[in-house]
């Protein structure tokens, strides 16, 4: 356990669940920033970073996570693009 509180087993452990078959989500950072964790990455959709939120939350316990997962919009524009 380092000096924050947050052992490095328990950040190994979430790492190994978002590999897992439940998100099998490689692509996610997760950095120590003082007492709190932050993941941060790209993911599919919305349900997509909201599932590993949950997940972090269930591995992390009490340990604040803070979140900078963008969801990546892979819709069609809506209008042309109109180049000068």
């Amino acid at each position: 356990m380092n000096s924050s509180g947050i052992s490095d087993y328990r950040i190994a452990q979430l790492c190994d669940r978002l590999a897992g078959d439940e998100v099998a989500e490689l692509g996610i950072q997760i950095e120590q920033r003082g007492r709190a964790v932050l993941l941060s990455g790209t993911v599919a959709t919305a349900e997509h970073r909201d599932e590993i939120l949950r997940i972090a939350a269930e591995e992390l316990g009490a340990v604040p996570v803070r979140s900078d997962l963008v969801v990546l919009s892979a819709t069609a524009p809506d209008a042309p693009e109109e180049l000068p």
